[in-house]
């Protein structure tokens, strides 16, 4: 009798090969399951930090060890000291209780600015990618005129304008950036537009609103949060300037860039009143920006900045 013959082998998962396809899907699976299982320990150390601003942003009255009014008898510009322990600032006021009661006002004004400019960024972007023709060319062009100007410049001018309130600052902020957002939406949704899928979805009718949210938003999601947290750094380091100038938040309250600028003198005696809140600005954008380069599609937002 002649031996029995073998089976031929079968590429696959009985011949211990991986499939492709299903690596893939198993990844992307877990990806969702865990969303910062990929996140580099630089990402989530700044999402940590980020986290811990935010809950002192809204938590901060309950958090500071000192009356923000209360000027005690520990003398103007002490150093560091357990009762103090970032000194005491020019009025004899306790610093660290300064800068979490200033923690509200830069994230508060920052964030809201941001939320408008891409909101209105991505809004304009979008109507011009899918309008085109003369729509898009004459966005583009008011667009480009904003951006020609200088941000420092732009916003120096309408807060010397109109004065300087909680309201101009977000909406001066929201004017400066929106040019930028919307110049990488419209890029981005210019070519999605020309995609397949958006073809056939205006060939069964499909509105420009519904190309606008269903076919084009859902592909550039990723590119637009790291354009967003870009948007609120720049936002940030704008209101710092301005309250450096004098032109921001204004007495009795205050933010990061106004506590720099009342302590400054005394950066030889007191320095840690004028360390502190600036090393809060620097811990903040930093978070933000390690955050950003976790983010899918980041590689895609530009960094410019106007």
């Amino acid at each position: 009798m002649s031996a029995a013959r073998e089976p031929p082998l079968v590429a696959g998962a009985d011949a211990g090969v991986a499939d492709p396809m299903a690596s893939e899907a198993a990844v992307i699976a877990a990806t969702r399951a865990k969303p910062l299982s990929r996140w580099s320990r630089s990402g989530l150390f700044g999402l940590a930090v980020l986290a811990a601003w935010l809950f002192v942003a809204l938590f901060g009255p309950w958090l500071m060890p000192h009356g923000i009014g209360d000027m005690g008898a520990a003398g103007v510009f002490e150093k560091i000291s357990l009762t103090h322990p970032f000194g005491t600032d020019y009025l004899g006021r306790d610093v660290l209780s300064r800068i979490i009661d200033g923690t509200r006002y830069t994230i508060g004004i920052a964030l809201v600015a941001t939320l408008l400019a891409c909101g209105f960024g991505t809004l304009l972007g979008l109507l011009a990618a899918v309008n085109g023709g003369w729509f898009d060319a004459a966005l583009s062009r008011l667009q480009d005129t904003i951006v020609s100007i200088p941000s420092k410049m732009l916003a120096l001018v309408i807060v010397a304008a109109f004065g300087s309130s909680i309201t101009l600052l977000i909406v001066t902020a929201a004017v400066v950036y929106t040019p930028g957002c919307y110049r990488i939406i419209r890029s981005l949704a210019v070519n999605i537009n020309q995609m397949d899928y958006v073809t056939i979805a205006r060939t069964r009718g499909e509105g420009r609103l519904y190309i606008m949210l269903r076919e084009i938003l859902p592909n550039i999601t990723g590119p637009l949060l790291a354009d967003m947290g870009l948007r609120f750094v720049y936002a940030v380091r704008l209101l710092a300037s301005l309250s450096f100038l004098g032109l921001g938040v204004q007495p009795p309250a205050a933010d990061w860039g106004s506590l720099v600028r009342e302590n400054l003198g005394a950066l030889a005696t007191g320095g840690a009143s004028v360390i502190a809140p600036a090393l809060a600005i620097a811990t903040l954008t930093i978070a933000v920006n390690l955050v950003i380069d976790n983010l899918p599609g980041s590689a895609a937002a530009a960094r410019d900045d106007h």
